[in-house]
């Protein structure tokens, strides 16, 4: 069941154009009788989705957006690539849709090519994937999930929603070796990066509710690209999408488990619009701000970029009014890049973010980085917010900007008992704490306590400073922690905070959205 007050109502999503707000009854915007299990690290993921698309034959539906696709990105031991994953499916007869954004070009360090590839890989095996670059100037669809249906055996539904790509450098595991297929990154994270993400595996009827988001991309009417050089480029090597014909949704799942689901997204307002979200839609947004503005004893984040001081109000506003809360951010070390012209500007959002919620919540705020225990930075591309392990969401929204008012983002937000009878938002925030921890199932009874839970991490994360500044003398203490100081020391130059602002982490509000600091 839905704990009362922490979704988003129908009227609160802001957006009353998606079919989203009127699925279920009494048009409450979220679906009960769900099973969440969290698939933290990208092998893991990897692992559950290539078994569940194998199990697919003729007739059944595969659906995926991505913001990155690698064709050969490995899923296993097996030799199993993405493209050889989903190119067999649509040979075997299964309808495979994909929506891919078309992405920058290829020299500012993006994936125009690999995204291309992989969609006309696809397309030769019997599916449609489109380049979809329905996005403001500069914007991407950083969405990342994938949705399979089965006509005749609904108890195998199910749907994957985190920040996931398909792509290199995302199948590490819990030893953070690292991905074989590396992308290239900041010199400090080494030759094979280690990568720390998590995709949630959702069963039962919200599977519809994520459903319904694709088809509301799928089925806009708008040309693929502003560009009319790609759309005549498209049409001319037959890319331009070919049969986008979907067959009709399927009735959502039967119930699975105990679990309130609500699926939250960013759109922004651009023109066109899209007609599912004339005036776009900043539901993460507003759903992190209601469950956070609920907080009484812990925030739990983990997060690639923890930016923008307009974000941060909305932690900041909470530590302010309630002294006894307490919150955990859990971010990289080291932004990605470390060039001359790229570091500064990713300097300058998180140090005014850090120092912010430092001035709101003094001592009662602990942030973090992650090493591996060969001391190399582990780095966070986990999207995970919980409060009061009672609401938790996990998706490919970031804390900026740029997530929560510019890209199109995908999260669900989860409230309810498992069948353990402990908090899918407890139980997700023990989990990852045991990592962080270098604890075993079972050695977190001190992690209950949100007292105790945020004296550990900080503890942890001081003994392993001690322990690098004494040279590695001894034995190293348990824990992967380090303390994370703020970044980038005093204020960036104005070059710095000019680029920040207007292409690393944008603004996609109205100027009175931005007067008043509403989302």
């Amino acid at each position: 069941m839905a704990a009362p007050g922490w979704f988003l109502e129908r009227a609160e999503r802001g957006n009353p154009a998606t079919v989203l707000g009127r699925r279920h009854p009494n048009d409450s915007g979220w679906s009960e009788g769900n099973r969440v299990t969290p698939l933290v690290h990208g092998a893991t993921y990897f692992a559950v989705l290539a078994a569940a698309v194998q199990a697919q034959r003729r007739g059944d539906l595969l659906l995926f957006t991505d913001w990155r696709g690698d064709p050969d990105e490995s899923l296993g031991a097996d030799g199993l690539d993405v493209s050889s994953l989903l190119c067999q499916a649509a040979s075997r007869g299964v309808v495979v849709r994909g929506l891919v954004w078309r992405s920058h070009m290829d020299r500012l360090r993006f994936s125009d090519r690999e995204n291309r590839h992989l969609g006309e890989e696809i397309e030769a095996a019997g599916g449609v994937c489109l380049l979809d670059m329905r996005v403001r100037p500069g914007g991407s669809h950083h969405q990342k999930f994938v949705v399979l249906r089965h006509p005749d055996r609904p108890s195998l539904d199910v749907a994957f929603v985190g920040g996931i790509d398909l792509c290199h450098s995302r199948r590490d595991t819990s030893d953070h070796s690292g991905d074989p297929q590396a992308q290239p990154m900041a010199a400090v994270y080494g030759r094979r990066p280690p990568w720390h993400d998590i995709q949630l595996e959702v069963r039962g009827p919200a599977v519809g509710d994520i459903e319904a988001s694709f088809r509301e991309r799928w089925d806009d009417p708008s040309p693929l690209s502003r560009n009319p050089l790609r759309l005549l480029h498209d049409r001319l090597d037959g890319s331009d999408g070919g049969d986008r014909r979907l067959p009709a949704q399927l009735p959502d799942p039967a119930p699975a488990g105990g679990l309130a689901v609500q699926v939250l997204r960013t759109y922004p307002r651009r023109r066109p619009g899209y007609p599912f979200a004339p005036k776009g839609e900043h539901s993460v947004a507003r759903g992190v701000a209601k469950a956070v503005s609920r907080a009484r004893q812990l925030i739990y984040l983990e997060d690639q970029f923890l930016w923008s001081e307009e974000v941060a109000s909305t932690f900041c506003d909470a530590l302010v009014a309630r002294p006894d809360l307490r919150l955990v951010a859990v971010l990289p070390l080291h932004p990605d890049q470390d060039g001359a012209l790229s570091l500064p500007p990713n300097a300058v959002g998180r140090t005014r973010a850090l120092r912010a919620l430092r001035a709101a919540g003094g001592d009662r705020v602990g942030v973090f980085g992650v090493e591996n225990h060969e001391g190399t930075p582990v780095y966070v591309h986990a999207k995970v917010c919980v409060v009061d392990d009672t609401w938790a969401s996990v998706g490919s929204d970031n804390i900026n900007r740029r997530s929560w008012t510019y890209d199109s983002e995908i999260s669900c937000a989860v409230t309810g008992d498992g069948p353990d009878g402990r908090s899918f938002a407890q139980g997700l925030r023990l989990q990852l704490a045991r990592e962080h921890l270098d604890r075993a199932p079972g050695e977190d009874l001190d992690l209950l306590d949100s007292m105790s839970a945020f004296a550990a991490f900080s503890d942890s994360a001081a003994a392993l400073d001690r322990w690098h500044r004494s040279g590695a003398q001894g034995p190293r203490p348990p824990g992967r922690l380090r303390v994370l100081h703020q970044a980038g020391g005093g204020e960036q130059p104005l070059w710095a905070r000019a680029l920040y602002a207007a292409v690393y982490d944008p603004d996609g509000r109205s100027w009175r959205q931005r007067r008043s600091n509403r989302f």
